[in-house]
């Protein structure tokens, strides 16, 4: 039976008059609904809890990516640099030309080189045909041999000067470093450039003793880095073959299936797997950023976190950032 405005109000004055107080609500049941549903409600945090699971997850090992090649490459002759081919950053091909040093004075004394390894083989030449005719003795002939000889060693001296003038790249890589500038004068030994390979990346780790003895060359493992969600696939390298009798590691190096990381960067290698207890916390508590709003009385407060691997129940393991019990609030989408 629908319930009149005048029918309410008298309801309710005599049920205060019975109850003993002095009025009532002056709202209807419409409006006090209408209100309720303007309130805001409050973050439900009860499900959104930090907390401990048991996992069987892959074990972790922090470290750092690093390529195998990094190298200074230095003058190997002195004198003025003629040319310099590259800038800071230029990539480049192994053997590629970086740089020349005075190369004309060393040009220049290598085709005087060949001119006189060319009269030393026709001087040899005619003397043994007049040996036979007898015009020349065979000490004469033994002669032109000899220098032609150190005409030859002459030319092979000055064509490797030659090359020594000009600056290349030990491999294929990037430029991370130039020193050399147009008509600048070096000595043997100056440093011009620096060199990096830009891949294949690695990572070397140490493996404890307990997980040690099955880690085999060929393994698969996941490099991750310490912030976001950047991963790569990888497989061990190298497995020492003997354990550090300080630390009682072995030493393990994994090279990426493709170089996604920065040289130096902060990662984490997981290879293998263990039972243990992981802090967890919901995955959609978690935003990709690496953050998470943490509840503290009527208010949130945002945390950077960093995050391991996805578990069961929709669940990731919290590295750090957050502590077992702390209410975690909903993230806006």
């Amino acid at each position: 039976m629908a319930v009149t405005w005048r029918g309410w109000f008298v309801s309710c004055a005599t049920a205060a008059t019975m109850a003993g107080v002095s009025g009532c609500e002056t709202a209807s049941p419409d409006t006090r609904t209408l209100q309720a549903q303007r309130q805001p409600a409050s973050p439900d945090t009860t499900a959104m809890r930090v907390d401990t699971m048991t996992v069987d997850a892959p074990r972790a090992y922090r470290a750092q990516v690093y390529v195998d090649h990094d190298v200074a490459v230095a003058a190997q002759a002195s004198g003025v640099l003629d040319s310099v081919f590259v800038q800071l950053g230029s990539s480049v091909r192994a053997g590629a030309l970086l740089a020349i040093v005075d190369a004309e004075a060393q040009e220049i004394e290598t085709a005087r080189a060949r001119e006189r390894l060319d009269r030393a083989r026709t001087a040899l030449e005619r003397a043994q045909k007049l040996a036979k005719s007898g015009s020349v003795t065979g000490v004469e002939t033994e002669q032109h041999a000899s220098e032609l000889q150190q005409a030859e060693l002459n030319v092979r001296a000055a064509e490797r000067a030659l090359t020594l003038t000009r600056v290349s790249a030990p491999f294929a890589g990037v430029v991370t470093a130039r020193y050399a500038r147009p008509r600048q004068l070096v000595a043997v030994g100056d440093t011009l450039f620096r060199v990096a390979e830009t891949g294949p990346q690695l990572v070397r780790i140490r493996v404890v003793e307990a997980a040690a003895r099955g880690v085999q060359r060929g393994d698969r493992a996941v490099v991750r880095a310490t912030t976001g969600s950047m991963s790569a696939r990888a497989a061990v390298a190298f497995a020492g073959p003997a354990l550090d009798p300080a630390s009682g590691t072995r030493e393990v190096i994994v090279r990426l299936a493709t170089p996604r990381f920065l040289v130096g960067e902060s990662v984490n290698v997981e290879m293998g797997s263990e039972r243990r207890i992981a802090v967890v916390a919901p995955r959609a508590a978690i935003a990709s950023g690496g953050y998470a709003l943490v509840a503290q009385g009527d208010r949130t407060v945002m945390r950077t976190v960093v995050v391991g691997p996805t578990l069961p129940g929709g669940r990731v393991e919290i590295v750090s950032g957050l502590a077992v019990g702390e209410r975690l609030a909903p993230l806006r989408r």
